[in-house]
C-alpha cells in the first residue's frame, strides 16, 4: 500500500462516516478487551458497524463489538471504537491503525486509549488501574514502515512524550479527587496471542516494563504521527510474576475487567470532560 493509496482510503472512510453522522469529534476513544461498557456513557448519535465503513478491518476477538460510535461524552463530541484490532488477528499494523487515521481525519485531536494487561510489578494487584507513562514496542514491526505521506505526518515523528505529560497530570489529579488508586508505569506490547512464559516475563520486567499486552502501541505511534495528544489507561487483569505464575483463562480476564471498569469509566469520563482541546 502506497502513501497515496492510504490517504485515499482514509478519505473514503471519513466521507462515508460523515454521510451518516453530523458529529465533529474532538476526542477519539479506543475501548479495549472487556471495556465496551464505557460505550454506555456515550450519548450515541450514530453507531456504524465496521463492515459498513469502507476499508475498515473487522474485530474478531471476544468482547469486541466492532462498531464505531459517534456522539457526546460528558458534553464533548467523541468518536469511539467499540472494539479494536490486533496484529494476532492476522492484520498488518497499517490495518490495525487505519481506524485511528480515520478518527484523526474526522477531526479528533486527542486519543484516549484503554486496554487490559498482565501486571509484572510485584506490588500491583489484579483489578488496579494503570496510567500508561511510556511504552516499549516488542511487536517486531512498526505501522510507519514504508512510504511516508507528509499529509498524514512527518517522516520521523518524535516519541519523547507519547503519553502527553499534561494529560497524565490531569488524570492523576482526577484520580486523587475520586479516591481511585491509579498506578503509573510502562506498557510493553508483544505480538500474542499466547501469553508469555516465565522467562519472557523476567526479560520484560528486566528491560523496564510494568505491564504487558498485545495492543495499544501501534495506535499510539500513528496518533503521534498525526499530531494527536494521547492518554492511555490499562486494567491489570492478572499477575505475571515468574516465580508465582498460574494459568489464566480469558473468562477470568473479562470478569476482572468488568469489575474494574466502573472506576475506569468515571476516570475517563472526567478526563474527557475537562480536556483543554
Amino acid at each position: 500500500m502506497t502513501g497515496a493509496d492510504l490517504y485515499q482510503r482514509i478519505e473514503r472512510a471519513r466521507d462515508a462516516i460523515r454521510a451518516r453522522s453530523s458529529v465533529a469529534p474532538e476526542v477519539a476513544v479506543i475501548l479495549g478487551t472487556g471495556l465496551g461498557g464505557l460505550a454506555k456513557e456515550i450519548e450515541v448519535e450514530t453507531a456504524i458497524p465496521y463492515e459498513e465503513i469502507p476499508d475498515f478491518p473487522l474485530s474478531t476477538v471476544e468482547s469486541h463489538a466492532g462498531r464505531l460510535l459517534l456522539g457526546r461524552l460528558r458534553g464533548r463530541a467523541v468518536v469511539a471504537m467499540q472494539g479494536r484490532l490486533h496484529r494476532y488477528e492476522g492484520y498488518s499494523l497499517q490495518e490495525v491503525t487505519f481506524p485511528v487515521r480515520v478518527m484523526r481525519a474526522l477531526g479528533a485531536r486527542t486519543l484516549v486509549v484503554t486496554n487490559v494487561s498482565g501486571g509484572m510489578h510485584p506490588l500491583w494487584a489484579a483489578g488496579e488501574l494503570v496510567l500508561i507513562a511510556d511504552h516499549i514496542n516488542f511487536l517486531g514491526d512498526n505501522p510507519l514502515l514504508g512510504h511516508n505521506d507528509e499529509r498524514l505526518g512527518p517522516r520521523f515523528p518524535d516519541m519523547s512524550d507519547p503519553y502527553d505529560t499534561g494529560l497524565r497530570t490531569l488524570a492523576r489529579k482526577i484520580a486523587l479527587e475520586q479516591g481511585v488508586t491509579l498506578r503509573e508505569g510502562v506498557y510493553v506490547a508483544v505480538p500474542g496471542p499466547n501469553l508469555e512464559t516465565r522467562a519472557e516475563y523476567r526479560m520484560l520486567r528486566t528491560i523496564g516494563a510494568d505491564i504487558v499486552g498485545m495492543s495499544t502501541v501501534p495506535e499510539v505511534i500513528v496518533a503521534i504521527h498525526g499530531g494527536m495528544k494521547v492518554a492511555g489507561f490499562s486494567i491489570i487483569t492478572d499477575q505475571c510474576l515468574p516465580d508465582a505464575l498460574a494459568p489464566v483463562a480469558i473468562e477470568t480476564i473479562l470478569a476482572i475487567a468488568a469489575r474494574a471498569e466502573p472506576g475506569l469509566t468515571r476516570l475517563v469520563g472526567a478526563l474527557v470532560e475537562r480536556l483543554d482541546t
